[in-house]
């Protein structure tokens, strides 16, 4: 322990002052081909996890897993931006960057975690009554190869601008190649801090408790259960309330791992139940996987930390893209966008309680010109739209379409599935794997389908019948005509609600 001390408390410029992020040279514009308007990207290079969400004095903080050298996985470090309304994001320098300990010539990378306010300043590193603590995954590896991971812990004085990494870290070591992704929260009714981590490989959580975020002692685990065709990574843990039964709740223990269509992709399953200070308990022990998102681009969501009581929501963010062919989207000099930030609920169904996720009502704030009834044009968008289910065989809406290219959002009443088809939807050739169909049944509520779909340049949010099921999918049209229109076989086309919506990026 006294040399991993020792390594941790010696930190060095991992690539002097090339590693912090430009903001005078290679700088973006926020209008390259296929840059969202209003989904978040970083100025350049790559990015993956959201990391640390956490309100803080008039402040939402998104940390990101974050290459400061290129547009590929690498250097993993925390990249760092703050918005007033989750919407407009300030791009703020690097926060915790990988470093390397100078006698083994091992580097760390900051790999995923967790930001929360200690209020009550219980780890004793706040200088007033609260600071901001990090803590994440430390990745010590040497020439690329992987050699532990263990939990680390990083503190800021001041609104997260600067961060000091804790002198005596790691702080929870438990000596394994594959232990990582810590998420902690505050559990009230017992009074201390809670850490949920996984083993990656062995499919399962563990829980952790602590009085001062510096010692913990391990409480129970879960798993394996459901989908375990890929690792499990990124678990979160979080009470919500039902709807329907007012001040009535359920725990939710969401896990990225499995997809829908198997194991070539990942995507998030969740579970439902209780816990009790100590254990997680579903309320199925031997549940089916429930999936998160649908689509394919919607990975290692968490919810924000410290959200005020006023407020009350519980509000996800997911990364939009796919391991499978993350490194290849054809973007520059971005890769990698967040998903609009979504608040969660759950409904108690004929099947069990499932997870409702709508987007944040601040996403009016953006609209501009109303279209209605007739065929649009434009890149960024918010439509919402009822299927009539009873009068056709298949019904739904072509979105970034130009002569030869669309994706078409769209739903059978046969079978009664919903759809998003992205194989003609442009540019498709960069990875084999990426054409594709996205299906999820969903039954018609009073004969109809309602959807509110979100387009984005290149990224595409569907949310079904009031949040009953997303689907999430890049698709990068060529030839930019952005058209949208209407279909329906052996019924009238349906029609709609569109708000085109501004950039979010001043210029």
């Amino acid at each position: 322990m006294k040399k991993i001390t020792l390594y941790s408390a010696i930190l060095i410029c991992f690539a002097s002052c090339q590693s912090k992020m430009s903001t005078e040279n290679d700088m973006a514009n926020y209008s390259e081909k296929y840059r969202p308007a209003y989904h978040f990207t970083p100025e350049k290079n790559w990015m993956n996890d959201p990391n640390g969400l956490v309100y803080y004095e008039g402040e939402y903080h998104l940390f990101y897993q974050f290459n400061p050298y290129g547009n590929t996985w690498g250097h993993m470090s925390w990249g760092h931006a703050i918005s007033k309304d989750l919407l407009q994001w300030e791009n703020l320098p690097v926060a915790l960057e990988e470093y390397q300990d100078p006698l083994t010539g091992d580097s760390t990378m900051i790999f995923s975690g967790t930001a929360l306010v200690d209020k009550n300043n219980t780890s004793g590193l706040c200088q007033g009554k609260d600071c901001l603590i990090a803590i994440y995954t430390s990745h010590v590896h040497k020439n690329g190869e992987g050699k532990m991971q263990h939990q680390s812990l990083a503190y800021s004085n001041d609104k997260g601008r600067t961060w000091k990494q804790y002198s005596k870290n790691p702080i929870l070591d438990i000596q394994r190649k594959d232990f990582r992704d810590p998420k902690v929260f505050w559990y009230e009714p017992q009074q201390k801090w809670v850490m949920a981590t996984v083993i990656p490989d062995l499919y399962k959580v563990r829980l952790y408790e602590s009085k001062n975020l510096l010692e913990w002692k391990q409480l129970g685990e879960f798993g394996p259960l459901a989908d375990t065709s890929r690792i499990w990574e990124c678990p979160d843990l979080y009470e919500l309330p039902i709807i329907g039964s007012e001040g009535k709740t359920k725990w939710v223990l969401s896990i990225s791992g499995g997809h829908p269509q198997g194991p070539k992709f990942v995507g998030m399953q969740y579970f439902v139940g209780q816990f009790d200070g100590t254990n997680f308990t579903p309320d199925d022990p031997n549940q089916s996987a429930l999936y998160l998102d649908h689509g394919k681009d919607f990975y290692a969501g968490i919810v924000y930390n410290n959200i005020p009581k006023k407020d009350g929501r519980t509000i996800m963010i997911g990364w939009v893209n796919n391991w499978t062919y993350g490194g290849q989207l054809p973007t520059s000099p971005w890769r990698s966008a967040m998903s609009l930030p979504r608040v969660l609920s759950l409904k108690e169904t004929e099947s069990g309680f499932r997870l409702i996720q709508t987007p944040i009502e601040e996403i009016t704030k953006l609209r501009t010109e109303i279209i209605t009834d007739s065929i649009s044009s434009t890149g960024a968008a918010e439509i919402e739209i009822d299927l009539d289910t009873e009068n056709s065989l298949e019904i739904g809406i072509r979105v970034f379409k130009s002569s030869d290219e669309q994706t078409i959002i769209g739903y059978r009443t046969k079978d009664q599935v919903l759809f998003l088809d992205r194989r003609n939807s442009g540019h498709v050739s960069f990875h084999p794997d990426f054409a594709s169909i996205e299906e999820v049944k969903l039954k018609p509520a009073n004969g109809k389908i309602k959807l509110h779909i979100f387009i984005d340049q290149s990224i595409i949010e569907v949310f079904a019948n009031n949040g009953e099921v997303t689907i999430s999918n890049y698709a990068f049209p060529e030839k930019g005509e952005y058209k949208i229109e209407t279909y329906s076989q052996g019924g009238k086309a349906p029609t709609y609600k569109l708000w085109k919506l501004k950039s979010v990026w001043s210029k």
